[in-house]
């Protein structure tokens, strides 16, 4: 998404924060754990480097409702990714209802006896302030817009439509800028999940080969009959899900996965990647013996 400042200018304006025309967007590592057992992930983080200031994160994380304790998270998602990239950093929640936004507008305290140590006050979209984007041409001119948008408004029966117009809009960005198909793609797969718009997102998207070799579900007619090609974009396919989530995959695992041809079991290992808390989860009821999957 580089040199694409047009991909986020039309959220920034509807958060009311500015944004100069000229600027270069990065994704980042998700990643802001430092020992495992901690639940410790966002959604997706953009490295924003605006042409008239300094570099800036954006964290962004769905919210499908208000979560207690989830402000303690944010506070160290902020505060991490400051110390770890020494950069300031702003966090967007987008919300799924008008209570949840409310709720995670904040702002929120961390203190005791009257002094405030630190204050969270998160960026938020929601079905109030997000449009519904329905339209195919309008989604490929605010695709990060139209991305949110079915994030937000997931339970409103226009979801099914908007999913319909960015899957259109993919479909020309493919062409012109490949990179950021791909990464609202594996956005939009990812935090939808197993909700009925995740599913919905997921039928569109398995008719369509946009990206040959990721294997992900969109792909599973292009490989089909193609073992040895359909097993290496299997594999394409659950590493790139599990970097979208943030997840650390060691060596080993990294080995495991791609040396792996038995398709049934890496579509098992493809499902779980969207909701192991490990890397090494993915492999739980096979048994440590068999480290060797060929």
């Amino acid at each position: 998404m580089v040199e694409r400042p047009e991909i986020l200018g039309s959220v920034f304006e509807v958060l009311g924060v500015p944004l100069s025309a000229k600027a270069t967007v990065d994704a980042v590592t998700t990643d802001v754990t430092e020992t495992r057992p901690l639940e410790r992930r966002v959604d997706t983080v953009l490295r924003i480097g605006p042409s008239d200031g300094e570099d800036f994160l954006l964290a962004i994380e769905s919210q499908s409702g208000r979560v207690a304790g989830k402000e303690a998270s944010w506070a160290y998602h902020v505060a991490y990714l400051q110390a770890k990239f020494r950069l300031p950093v702003l966090l967007l929640v987008v919300c799924q209802d008008g209570p949840t936004a409310k709720w995670a507008a904040g702002p929120f305290d961390c203190g005791t006896r009257g002094w405030t140590a630190l204050r969270v006050y998160p960026l938020v979209a929601g079905p109030d302030n997000l449009p519904v984007i329905t339209d195919a041409r309008t989604a490929a001119k605010n695709l990060a817009l139209a991305v949110l948008s079915a994030l937000a408004h997931a339970r409103n029966p226009d979801c099914d439509a908007i999913l319909e117009a960015i899957s259109s809009a993919l479909q020309e960005f493919r062409e012109t800028d490949p990179d950021t198909a791909e990464y609202f793609f594996d956005f939009l797969e990812v935090t939808l999940g197993k909700t009925p718009a995740g599913e919905k997102w997921n039928r569109i998207m398995s008719f369509v080969s946009y990206f040959p070799g990721r294997g992900t579900v969109r792909e599973t007619a292009y490989l089909e009959g193609k073992t040895e090609g359909r097993a290496e974009g299997e594999a394409k396919g659950i590493l790139s899900v599990l970097e979208v989530r943030g997840i650390p995959v060691t060596d080993s695992v990294r080995e495991r996965i791609t040396s792996c041809t038995d398709l049934d079991r890496m579509d098992t290992w493809l499902e779980r990647s969207r909701t192991v808390e490990r890397a090494e989860d993915l492999f739980d009821d096979e048994g440590n013996a068999d480290k060797s999957i060929a």
